[in-house]
Formats: C-alpha cells, structure tokens, sequence
C-alpha cells in the first residue's frame, strides 16, 4: 500500500464546477482542512464551447488557470486518482501518494468514450471532424461550420448517460442561422441524429425545438445513434429504427459516448456497472458510507447530467455536510432541478428547466412560459452566465 502522503478534513475528487464550487461554499461555512485534487492546469467553462463552435464565442474566453479559481485556504493536490478505499478512509494518487480524509466528496465529471465508436477517435483528427465537447475541437468546429458553403452536415447526439446531452444541438441552430443569413441554408445538408423519439424529453420544450427544426429544414433521425466512422472516406453509419443507414458528410460534429470514470466503475461506491457513485440522490451522501459524498455527472441521482444542476448540488453538499461536522443531521434536500439553454439561433434561446421526470421546473414563477424561444434567455446564457461563473459561482456566493 503507498505511504500516506496527507490527511485532509475534506477531500474533493474533481477541480471542475462542482469541485471548486463545493469547496468555495463549504470555506463560506467555516470547514477548514479542505483539498481539490485536480490533475488540470487549466479550469473551462464548458457551456460556452457550443458557443464558440457556433461562432458566437471565442475559445479563449471558456479558459482560467487553476490555481486561479482555486478557493483562497483551499490546498491544490495536482494528481489524478488512481483508486478509492471507503474503508479506510483514503485515496491513491497516480503520483503514487495516498491521501486520507474524514470526509469525501466525489465529483470527477464524466468521460469521454471515443473508442466506443468504431473509427471515431481516428476521425475525430481528419480535417472534417470535429466535437465541441472537447476545447481544442470546439474552435475547430467553428472554423469548418463557418466555411461550409454547400454540402452536408451531421451532428449527433450520444444516449444517456451523457452529460447536457442536449448541447450536442446547440452549435447545429447557430450555424444554420448563420447559414441562413449568408444565402446558403439552401445548399446544405443538415442531419441531426438524436437517441430520442424527439428532440427533447420534456414535451413543451420539444415542441419549440421541432418548430426551429422545421424552419431550417434540419433532417432528424429519431431514436438513433452513431455506430461507425470512417473519416477517410467522409462516411458515417448511423443505427435507427429502420436498420443502418450510411451518410456521406462534409462536416461531422460528433459528440462521443461518455460512461463513469474507468477508475469509479470498479470502486465499490458505484451504484451498478455503470459505475456513478451510489447517494441518496436528495441529501446526495452515500447510503452505504456516511462519510462520502457525490455530485455532478458522476453521481447516480435521478436528474439530467448537466452543469445547470451543479449550482443546487453544490449547495445542498455543502450545507448538509458542514452541518455533519457539527454533530447535526443533513436537512438539506436536492431537487432534481436541471436547466439545458438551447441556443436556437445566434440571438435567441430556448430555455428549458425541468425536474428529474421531465417536468417544467421554472425559476421564475411570473414568467412560467421561458422556455419559448427568446432574446432576454440568450443575453443571459451568452453574457451574464460567464461573469456569474467565474465570479459568483466558483466563489461560492450563488
């Protein structure tokens, strides 16, 4: 077993969005003792990478360093993990350290199952392909959807689990505004291919999808999947209802099938094969060891994977967590709350809100129909979201 390198109150898996927010909001509530283990130099704002792949933003404004976001009092472990023993309290390090910790909290993200895919991951590196699910893909994307000019175009949508599998869309509807704008909607081939039966889960929200679908004459495969690429031959093999179907593409935007980090699928904390981490998916604490917890994509809750469901977790963790520390009983309870902000157009949103059986779930009681297509949803997404990430969220302060 590795020599224990350091002891630690609080032990956060993940300097992403639930790590760092996690982190800031319990140092609010007075936890001293806290560390954030995160191999990255780097933190994204990943909700902006649709935005940069439909043009609508620059890759450089999605990235901060690390250590800057890091909460003041927070310790930095730049490591990765290798495994996790909830018996003992500890977790090993790549770097060959083991760390212990009075209490854990799992919030790693998802990963990226490229290799799923047969002729994915090749493809992915071909001048045609790309996927705004990965930061240097996005502002590849943006450059081939903005200098297409005739052919065909086809982005996909991975089934669950995926994290705001419904992003797979977004840069699809800017580009088709674009397109439109310059003349040439006309002359391209636009294919979505979407695991569903529509659009969207939640039926209202659906039904302003289909309408903007109809509009810019996108061609949707319903209850369909990416089965194969071959990025030599520009060719893709998509699965539906009615068998296999091969499209020839000028441009993919792929977005791959994502699963449980590789190291949580064997942990005993996993919930099943999938390998998310097994909580009380209100108080977001292990059923089986009081002592973890989990948030964000990698925990089993009820809800739709999305970074929008990070902001209520966060709070929830960090409330009923520090209250544990005081000798209390957590009280706070999750919701299911997930938000995905569909940007149908390079002005325009679709703002979808919705619990964890699909139901409209708005925030603002006096304005029940915002997931209609609007200008005061894209103004919020695309602008004041960024400056509320970076300096109210990760800070812990909403």
């Amino acid at each position: 077993m590795p020599e224990t390198t350091a002891h630690h109150r609080v032990l956060v898996i993940g300097g992403g969005n639930g790590g760092i927010s996690a982190a800031a909001r319990l140092k609010r509530r007075g936890v001293d003792g806290i560390a954030v283990i995160e191999p990255r130099e780097e933190h994204v704002y990943k909700p902006l990478f649709s935005h940069v792949a439909g043009g609508t933003a620059r890759a450089s404004s999605t990235v901060r360093a690390q250590r800057a976001v890091t909460p003041p009092g927070v310790e930095w472990i730049q490591d990765s993990v290798v495994s996790i023993d909830p018996e003992s309290d500890s977790v090993v390090l790549s770097g060959g350290g083991r760390v212990t910790y009075e209490h854990l909290v799992i919030c790693p993200g998802i990963q990226l199952d490229w290799q799923r895919v047969p002729g994915l991951a090749e493809a992915i590196e071909t001048p045609a392909a790309a996927s705004h699910y990965r930061y240097d893909l996005a502002a590849k994307a943006s450059l081939l959807l903005r200098d297409l000019r005739h052919g065909t175009v086809v982005f996909t949508q991975p089934d669950d689990p995926a994290s705001c599998a419904g992003a797979a869309q977004k840069p699809m509807y800017q580009a088709c505004a674009y397109w439109r704008a310059i003349g040439v909607l006309d002359d391209i081939r636009v294919v979505m291919v979407v695991p569903g039966d529509r659009p969207f889960g939640v039926p209202a929200v659906a039904d302003e999808l289909d309408r903007v679908i109809a509009e810019y004459g996108i061609e949707l495969r319903t209850s369909s999947e990416l089965l194969e690429v071959d990025g030599a031959a520009k060719e893709v093999v998509i699965g539906g209802p009615d068998g296999a179907e091969r499209l020839s593409y000028d441009v993919l935007n792929a977005v791959p099938p994502q699963s449980a980090p590789d190291w949580l699928k064997g942990s005993v904390l996993a919930a099943d094969e999938g390998g998310f981490v097994e909580v009380d998916p209100r108080t977001l604490r292990s059923n089986r060891y009081p002592n973890v917890w989990a948030l964000g994509d990698a925990a089993a809750t009820t809800n739709s994977k999305c970074g929008g469901s990070l902001r209520k977790q966060t709070f929830v963790v960090a409330k009923n967590l520090a209250a544990v520390l005081r000798g209390e009983q957590p009280q706070s309870l999750y919701d299911g709350y997930a938000v995905c902000p569909f940007t149908v157009s390079r002005s325009t949103v679709v703002w979808a809100e919705f619990d964890d059986r699909n139901r409209l779930a708005p925030t603002i009681p006096f304005w029940k129909t915002m997931y209609r297509e609007n200008r005061l949803a894209w103004i919020f997404d695309r602008h004041i979201l960024p400056w509320v990430y970076w300096n109210l969220i990760l800070t812990g302060r909403v």
